[in-house]
């Protein structure tokens, strides 16, 4: 496993409540697939539902993977999840990477997009 400095990331989308916050926990490193924990919190004084991330990670500004998570996971207000962002496993492990993407969540039945993005120190 690698170690992994977790740093904040930002949603840059403002709306009323905050906007979904996402912090790097770790990455898991398996043979098949190694695996990146991102914490979502929601700030808002309301629940939100994610239904997805589109993602890329990004080495020394180049696209090294990309990908999409379906979610199904409701978030409360002012709590937090962890979700599974999949990497592959042949991305260098010698570069800093840089995840980026596009969170969707439902909240009060309007659909939002906020863009997230994260540095993963390994």
């Amino acid at each position: 496993m690698y170690r992994l400095a977790a740093l904040a990331v930002f949603a840059a989308a403002c709306h009323a409540g905050g906007s979904p916050e996402l912090r790097v926990l770790g990455l898991h490193d398996a043979d098949a697939q190694q695996v990146v924990f991102v914490q979502v919190t929601n700030p808002a004084g309301q629940a939100m539902r994610l239904t997805k991330l589109e993602y890329k990670f990004e080495a020394s500004g180049a696209t090294v993977s990309t990908g999409e998570v379906p979610l199904a996971r409701d978030v409360p207000a002012d709590s937090t999840i962890v979700v599974e962002v999949p990497l592959d496993p042949s991305v260098p492990a010698q570069k800093p990477l840089k995840l980026e993407g596009k969170l969707t969540a439902q909240q009060d039945e309007i659909t939002r997009t906020f863009p997230v993005e994260a540095d993963i120190t390994r």
